[in-house]
């Protein structure tokens, strides 16, 4: 009984992925990958099993939601749960040696454990780029701006980027509430977008009413450039007003490379990645209820194997991005000859031929097929060969 009930299930959070999505997802990738490739970046593989202490550590993914195991030395190791620590892993042992610039891109699959009333995907597809050993803005305004690129080709048409600075955030926390473990709360608020909490707990805390202000002021400081002089104002640290002045010269860098229209400010946005030390944004598409991408700076990641270096980087969930996209047809051009045996030989000269042009060709014998109509509905154009040749 018990094989008969897993006889067709699946591990929880794991997803087939069936020819029609299939297709799809190869032909974002195709096009992304291509537009990734025209901004110099270089596409690069890591391993599916990391080590535990190392990428799991500083993956900045919750502990619980590792897929852990054993190897034969008794080694922990995880499924990659996310892109970043392995490809700082890979520049800090192998490639980022002269201290110069280097960008690398990925397409690989992730894995984060759910639970089982979560109903989201345990395995899922990434497609980013990280852009290392650069500390300036230019480089954030890049690796955004690439990102709007790419769902442009991808032709995804209304999305929006929401950009904030986690040192702002932090900066203005630690001025008023003087520790991380009250600041750690706030966050946790922020990054659930559970405002009423957020608010809730603010004006529990024995604090003055000016700093009470200070923090749930926070919370409307969204939209274009003028909200970040009103954010200059609720904070009077050294930190907090570098973080403004960086967003400042991210905004503009972005209005030359003509993407600020698709890009708001958000300051009191946060990660639940811990690496990120700066500027941070999330992308959100129509209908779809959780971003389709992310991305920031993580100074401080590359220490952790022993190469500080600055950098920045975003990664795209592919299975959102398509649901971002929507109903399309991607039969492609596949054709299908059917033929009747005495028609065979024709019929494979035909494909052949048609293969060597470049076609994606079937070659389907009629007695294999129960009914027809459905059967051609599967493909661009079909072209039968029955009976004797010249009948």
């Amino acid at each position: 009984m018990a094989k008969k009930l897993f006889m067709f299930e699946k591990p929880l959070g794991m997803r087939d992925t069936l020819p029609f999505l299939y297709e799809l997802k190869k032909q974002v990738r195709s096009v992304m990958a291509e537009e990734i490739e025209r901004w110099g970046y270089e596409f690069i593989e890591t391993p599916t099993l990391e080590y535990y202490e190392t990428v799991g550590a500083a993956s900045a993914i919750a502990d619980h939601r590792l897929f852990k195991l054993l190897d034969q030395q008794g080694h922990t190791l995880v499924l990659r749960p996310d892109m970043t620590a392995p490809i700082a892993r890979v520049a800090a042992s192998r490639l980022y040696d002269d201290g110069n610039p280097l960008r690398l891109a990925y397409n690989a699959n992730v894995f984060r454990a759910q639970q089982r009333e979560g109903g989201r995907p345990a395995e899922f597809e990434q497609i980013g780029v990280e852009l290392i050993g650069d500390g300036t803005v230019a480089a954030d305004a890049e690796v955004i701006s690439l990102m709007v690129a790419l769902l442009k080709r991808v032709g995804l048409g209304r999305f929006s980027v929401a950009i904030g600075h986690i040192g702002y955030v932090n900066a203005l926390f630690l001025e008023i509430l003087g520790n991380e473990e009250r600041a750690s709360v706030l966050r946790r608020f922020l990054y659930e977008k559970n405002y009423v909490g957020y608010r809730e707990h603010v004006k529990s805390w024995p604090l003055s009413s000016i700093d009470q202000k200070r923090l749930l002021d926070l919370l409307s400081l969204r939209g274009g450039t003028d909200v970040i002089e009103q954010a200059k104002t609720l904070v009077t640290s050294e930190e907090g007003r570098r973080a403004s002045d960086e967003l400042a010269a991210l905004m503009a860098a972005l209005r030359t490379y003509g993407v600020a229209e698709a890009v708001k400010l958000d300051m009191a946005l946060v990660s639940h990645m811990s690496y990120y030390t700066g500027i941070l944004f999330d992308v959100y598409a129509e209908q779809v209820g959780f971003p389709i991408g992310n991305g920031g700076r993580y100074d401080d990641l590359l220490a952790k194997f022993s190469r500080p270096a600055p950098a920045t980087g975003v990664g795209l969930r592919v299975d959102r991005l398509i649901e971002a996209i929507g109903e399309t047809d991607v039969r492609g051009d596949i054709e299908c000859i059917v033929f009747s045996q005495e028609r065979l030989a024709e019929a494979v000269e035909l494909a052949e031929a048609k293969r060597v042009e470049g076609k994606r060709v079937v070659l389907q014998h009629i007695a294999g097929i129960r009914d027809i109509d459905a059967y051609s509905q599967r493909y661009r154009s079909i072209v039968y060969l029955l009976g004797r040749s010249g009948q």
